[in-house]
């Protein structure tokens, strides 16, 4: 079995010294790698800048923007036979991106904004034979948008989970299915979590 894993946040620039990111720690996607290689796959985790060490063993991509890890994740998961795609990737980026460093004018700033790249449903868009886990992050109806996520984005299951799971070493989280039907419910330390989700997957997957 081989798998790519997605973890922590990615950045899109304001200015070549400014830009928009998240809390994400990276500690749920580097504990899945890390379960995943000592369940005996071979893992390409392809990370956004987290203060933590790949886990010996796997494949490492390193990368900043949502543009590089759309990049990275598309070319590395044709050679793969899943996904666990846990980063927290910046949802919006600057229209333009500023030279230099913006100065202090004394007045208010606008932004325009528009999306990034959506990663998870693209690599959902040409899964074919391959199955896909995505991450959802949720404060309001959170099962009812987890479920939009997974139908949108073409994912087999969707790990749902909520704000408080940012930067914490713990996490509660329900694993859905596409009927919407609950199908695991963990609750503990990352590490432990990476560990049931891997079994779990090992179990339906044939890993």
């Amino acid at each position: 079995m081989r798998i790519l894993v997605t973890a922590g946040p990615t950045r899109e620039y304001l200015d070549d010294v400014r830009y928009l990111t998240n809390a994400s720690s990276g500690r749920m996607g580097y504990a899945v790698a890390e379960s995943a290689v000592a369940a005996g796959w071979d893992v390409v985790l392809v990370s956004g800048p987290v203060e933590l060490k790949p886990p010996e063993g796997c494949e490492f991509v390193a990368v900043e923007t949502t543009e590089e890890m759309r990049r990275a994740s598309v070319d590395a998961f044709p050679g793969c036979d899943g996904v666990i795609a846990a980063a927290a990737v910046c949802d919006y980026k600057p229209l333009a991106r500023f030279t230099g460093k913006l100065s202090k004018t004394g007045g208010p700033v606008s932004l325009e904004m528009i999306e990034t790249d959506d990663v998870l449903a693209e690599l959902g868009s040409m899964k074919g034979h391959r199955w896909v886990v995505g991450f959802a992050l949720e404060a309001q109806n959170p099962r009812e948008n987890a479920l939009q996520k997974l139908r949108r984005k073409n994912c087999n299951w969707i790990v749902l989970n909520n704000p408080s799971a940012i930067g914490s070493e713990s996490n509660d989280v329900e694993l859905l299915d596409e009927t919407g039907e609950t199908v695991a419910h963990w609750s503990g330390p990352k590490t432990e979590i990476a560990d049931s989700l891997v079994q779990w997957l090992c179990s339906r997957t044939g890993g």
